[in-house]
């Protein structure tokens, strides 16, 4: 069994969160300039076993698609020109940016910590991985 990426994609950085090889469990791996994301990923796959990855849905609470999601599906288009043989998911990801704040606030990091941006989009990502990987087993 390989692991299954989450990318929370945006346009200026992407937070990436990765499972365990036996897909449980979804922990925070990196934040990349939206710019660099193809590259880390070629390294990433070269020296790691991946079996899919899924990409953020932006959703309001409205149901309305977020002006970024143009961007997102560049993006896979791309990733699928170039890694065909791993399969994309969707999944919605309202609320996780509030709840990615919510639990770096409770952490106990400091102002300045619970304020940087490439956090919160690194736990965003291990929150959608993570409701990814609940949903699958149900």
């Amino acid at each position: 069994m390989g692991q299954i990426l989450a990318i929370d994609y945006g346009k200026a950085r992407c937070g990436i969160a990765a499972t365990d090889d036996m897909q449980i469990i979804a922990s925070g791996l990196e934040t990349v300039e939206t710019r660099f994301l193809t590259e880390f990923l070629r390294k990433y796959f070269s020296s790691h076993s991946v079996e899919g990855i899924v990409v953020g849905l932006p959703v309001d609470l409205r149901g309305n698609i977020s002006e970024v999601e143009t961007d997102i599906l560049k993006f896979i288009e791309e990733f699928r020109t170039l890694f065909p043989a791993i399969p994309v998911h969707r999944f919605d990801e309202r609320f996780t940016s509030k709840m990615a704040s919510f639990f770096i606030s409770q952490s106990g990091k400091n102002k300045k910590q619970r304020q940087e941006k490439g956090l919160i989009d690194k736990v965003s990502a291990t929150i959608i991985l993570q409701n990814f990987l609940e949903q699958r087993t149900r």
